[in-house]
Order: C-alpha cells, then structure tokens, then sequence
C-alpha cells in the first residue's frame, strides 16, 4: 500500500474530480447564489433531470453538495466544508513549496 495515503486523500481525489467536469462548475456557480431543486437546475442549465442526476450524484459523493428533500423534489445546497478542504490542500504546496519560474520548452 502506498506510504503516502491518508483518509482525506480518497476526499481531495473525489472533490477535484468532480470538479472537472464544466456543468457541475456550472452547477456550483447556481449554487453559490441559493439552494436550488432539481427542476429549478433543470430548467437554468437547459438539460435533462437524468442527466443531471448523474452529475449531481458525483457532486454529493465528493461532499460539494448537500441535499435535502421536501416534499417530493430535492433541494441542493454548496456544503462549504469540503471547498475549506480543497482550498486548504492546494494552500499547502504555495505555503511549503518553493515555486520556480517556468522553463521554456
């Protein structure tokens, strides 16, 4: 088993993963504003409720997104502890790595 592993790393591979994907960028960028339902995201992105459910599925699993049910729709909200995650993981190499310039190629 590597040497390296952590029981945040499996937290900071998902996160990051989930956040290359440019609809659930935009997804997060809805969510900054307010909590919003599947069908209220549905409508603003212009896609599919199956097709948004697959991405946010990926965006809870990785922690970004909370949800909460009412009713008969789910309401999605960010959860901001794993953006201080993220945020603290990348803070770490400006703070103890020493940054070169760029060598041209």
């Amino acid at each position: 088993m590597d040497s390296l592993y952590t029981p945040t790393s499996d937290i900071i591979v998902a996160g990051f993963h989930a956040l290359s994907e440019p609809l659930r960028l935009q997804v997060l960028e809805l969510l900054r504003e307010q909590e919003l339902c599947v069908c209220d995201l549905c409508e603003t992105l212009g896609v599919t409720q199956s097709k948004l459910s697959f991405h946010l599925k990926t965006l809870k699993e990785a922690g970004l997104v909370r949800s909460r049910q009412e009713g008969r729709w789910i309401y999605y909200s960010l959860n901001l502890t794993q953006f201080v995650i993220l945020e603290q993981y990348l803070s770490d190499y400006r703070r103890f790595t020493k940054i070169l310039p760029a060598r041209p190629c």
